[in-house]
């Protein structure tokens, strides 16, 4: 188990059961390869609980009860099954960790934290969206691993390749879905130490990115947003 923790604020904030997934609709897998793209300029409309869900189902949820090496399968792929990749959702009421087994959200922190789940470097672009996604690594569930237990997963530099690929094919998954339902979504940096404190993380857990998804702005009212490194 992760050591460390911090007491997160989650006055005011209670969990969020997520609607059972509905994929039936959106665009071809073929379709959305087409329109895969990054956007950064958002509406604040906010999103329906049954399109947060299906998101987040998108992104890394149950597909199967009997996964690899005994342990559930997600949408994405992890090393080993380790499944150490957390999705943490920054909503304006507060930032929850979505938890796949349950489908639903578990408070984290109150308050409105989606400016620090970019980058102090990128000013506060795409900050009115109404979701950040914030992709954060456990190190103890490499090392601990419900799945096969190699070599690799105790080696810190062999980790580290690990969890970023792992976070990769979760972004992946959340631009194909965005891109089928016609949302925007941007994949960015963030601002590290600020979130750990914020998220209440432990020594073992990494933030490492942020993705940012909500319904495109129009054209009539968008404002230029700096360029991200990680994105296009």
């Amino acid at each position: 188990m992760s050591t460390g923790h911090r007491e997160p604020n989650v006055v005011h904030l209670e969990p969020i059961a997520l609607p059972e997934p509905k994929l039936d609709g959106g665009l071809s897998l073929g379709e959305a390869f087409r329109q895969r793209r990054t956007v950064r300029e958002f509406s604040d409309e906010p999103l329906p609980p049954q399109l947060l869900g299906d998101l987040l189902w998108a992104a890394c949820g149950v597909n199967r009860v009997n996964g690899p090496f005994g342990v559930s399968g997600r949408t994405a792929p992890s090393a080993s099954n380790s499944q150490e990749v957390d999705v943490y959702v920054v909503l304006s009421a507060g930032a929850y960790l979505y938890d796949p087994t349950a489908h639903r959200l578990r408070p984290v922190a109150a308050g409105d934290h989606r400016r620090i789940a970019l980058s102090a470097r990128q000013g506060a672009g795409g900050s009115n969206a109404p979701a950040r996604l914030v992709y954060v690594a456990d190190l103890d569930k490499l090392e601990h691993t419900a799945g096969f237990d190699e070599p690799g997963l105790h080696d810190p530099e062999v980790e580290k390749s690990y969890f970023y690929v792992d976070t990769g094919l979760i972004a992946g998954n959340v631009y194909l879905f965005t891109a089928s339902r016609g949302l925007a979504a941007w994949f960015h940096n963030c601002d590290r130490p600020a979130l750990a404190a914020a998220l209440a993380l432990s020594e073992r857990q990494r933030p490492l990115f942020g993705q940012t998804v909500g319904f495109p702005r129009t054209a009539a009212t968008a404002s230029k947003s700096p360029p991200s490194d990680y994105s296009s």
